[in-house]
């Protein structure tokens, strides 16, 4: 049984019969004719009676007809899927990411992205979530990894792939505190104004009844440490930061607790990710879950 016999049967089927079917199909009559005589000896079953007049199925052909659709479904399907996993084959992947991801390791989850798909070309790029997400907008990444605020503009998606918690990071040999508040006339190091983690300081400090000094800023949570481990100042720091090897701290949980925004992964509602894109997507999601 062949793929084109089943076409020009299917075609005499819906034209009603061998002339019509013939001039849609562009072929001659005879040719036509043929084909459908060589499916019915195959098959061992006449597909339609024939009369002077018209042209219609047996119910050996109604039943070959209804399932002549549901291979051409297949077809349909395994075509975009040959031709989407082409697409993700031959793409590119650029990935923003904040240095602050909780306990979602982003290097491992890409490399085994690369070892299942090495055609694709991925790039990374680091920066603070504001920056990260004006180049989403400009188009210069694909996809973001950082925390998700409570102010995350309608146009983000934001999909959870992690939490984040904060802690109190003071100089080695600093006094034993218990609470923000405690902080209220120390120097404090963070990110800069306008940084999520700036804000988050900023009202809990308030909550607390007080406005932090900030003499020091900087743009990364690994140079608050150094910074905070020097002695200059005192600091809210991610806990995954104060896992990672670096120089000595003090750390405290503070009571209260100061929350943290979840890590996400984020992406345009209104832009349609590439193939190879939502391969990374939700491969990242799949490595994310794997970890729960």
């Amino acid at each position: 049984m062949e793929l084109r016999q089943l076409d020009t049967f299917a075609a005499v089927a819906r034209q009603g019969g061998f002339t019509r079917a013939a001039e849609h199909l562009r072929l001659a009559q005879s040719a036509v004719s043929a084909q459908v005589r060589a499916l019915e000896t195959e098959l061992g079953v006449p597909l339609f009676a024939r009369t002077t007049r018209r042209v219609t199925l047996t119910q050996a052909g109604e039943a070959l007809l209804s399932r002549y659709d549901r291979i051409q479904a297949e077809l349909a399907g395994a075509r975009s899927d040959l031709t989407e996993l082409t697409a993700v084959l031959r793409g590119r992947v650029t990935i923003g990411a904040t240095a602050v991801l909780g306990d979602f390791t982003l290097p491992a989850a890409l490399a085994s992205f690369h070892d299942r798909y090495p055609g694709v070309e991925l790039s990374l790029r680091s920066d603070l979530i504001a920056g990260l997400l004006a180049a989403l907008d400009a188009g210069e990444t694909d996809l973001v990894v950082g925390p998700r605020h409570e102010d995350l503009p309608e146009r983000f998606r934001a999909r959870r792939i992690a939490d984040e918690h904060l802690v109190l990071a003071l100089p080695p040999g600093h006094r034993p505190v218990t609470s923000l508040a405690d902080l209220r006339d120390e120097p404090f190091v963070c990110l800069p104004a306008g940084s999520g983690l700036h804000r988050i300081l900023l009202a809990a400090a308030s909550a607390a009844g007080f406005t932090p000094r900030i003499p020091f800023e900087t743009h990364s949570a690994m140079a608050i440490r150094d910074l905070v481990s020097a002695g200059v100042g005192v600091a809210l720091l991610a806990r995954s930061a104060v896992l990672r090897p670096g120089p000595p701290i003090a750390v405290h949980a503070p009571h209260p607790a100061i929350p943290h925004p979840p890590i996400a992964l984020i992406h345009r509602r209104d832009r349609p990710l590439s193939p190879a894109a939502r391969a990374c997507r939700s491969h990242l999601l799949d490595q994310a879950r794997a970890r729960r």
